[in-house]
């Protein structure tokens, strides 16, 4: 039966895709979780939707749209929010702050589209079985480089997530390793929207560091796992929905949700024990 999943192209691109954007957000989401960012997330994944709406009012590629609003939102936070340590109430401020105005912003390129809102719509709930291969070509080129820019900071980004304090102390550069990291974010989340939808982007971003934090406390293992349960989730997504008529995005975030409880569950039933 999954003889013919690669057969068609939309689904090759789909899997294309796919890996490329589980591959970023299991890696970043692992640091994301680690430094208590995510409501940062979620802020720049709803303001994923007004980018993706000036970009079709624009008449360009949305993906392009998604990422310029998403790094704009990610050095905002990053300029507003400075001297601060990541997940403190005042950067919280400052993050609800420029959600609320991107989503007013999202209101106002909605109203000027003439077009189908079925445009739209693909950006909250995911579109990643009708992507086209120049998207395929940007999501490849963003991937690799925030991938290369993580492998590259990653050791120095666990020190500063752990224990900023005792990292600036050593001579880390904390502040500008914090605004790196949110543009890194930005971007996974930029590319992540065309699987999930700026409204389901937790189910790849946080879920797999969710899980992984929870299976293991070492940062090498705890990141591999987290890549490895987004790969999983993405790819048994996007075969569940070619043979049934749900949308992906359902599927993957059922998948991401199970697998979260699972893993507290059996981290519960092993205290108890």
């Amino acid at each position: 039966m999954f003889g013919g999943l690669l057969q068609f192209h939309f689904m090759q691109n789909a899997y294309l895709a796919g890996t490329l954007v589980a591959l970023l957000a299991g890696a970043a989401g692992y640091f994301v979780v680690l430094r208590g960012q995510t409501f940062a997330a979620h802020m720049l994944s709803q303001v994923g939707f007004p980018g993706a709406a000036a970009a079709v009012l624009a008449h360009v590629s949305p993906v392009l749209g998604l990422i310029a609003f998403c790094v704009a939102a990610a050095l905002g936070i990053g300029w507003i929010g400075r001297g601060l340590e990541p997940g403190h109430r005042a950067e919280s401020a400052a993050v609800g702050s420029i959600l609320a105005f991107s989503l007013g912003l999202g209101l106002l390129f909605f109203r000027l589209y003439a077009g189908s809102a079925q445009a739209m719509y693909a950006f909250l709930f995911g579109s990643i079985l009708g992507i086209a291969d120049r998207d395929v070509l940007v999501t490849l080129a963003v991937a690799v480089a925030a991938l290369i820019v993580l492998a590259w900071v990653g050791r120095p980004l666990v020190f500063a997530s752990v224990d900023p304090d005792v990292a600036e102390a050593r001579g880390v550069p904390v502040r500008l390793l914090s605004v790196g990291f949110l543009v890194v974010m930005a971007l996974s989340v930029a590319i992540t929207v065309q699987i999930v939808g700026t409204l389901l982007i937790f189910a790849l971003l946080v879920a797999p560091g969710a899980a992984a934090l929870q299976l293991t406390p070492r940062p090498l293992l705890g990141l591999g796992l987290s890549v490895a349960l987004a790969l999983v989730f993405t790819w048994l997504g996007l075969a569940l929905a070619y043979f049934s008529d749900f949308p992906v995005g359902f599927f993957i975030t059922t998948l991401a949700f199970g697998a979260y409880l699972a893993v507290r569950g059996l981290k519960a039933v092993r205290a108890w024990a």
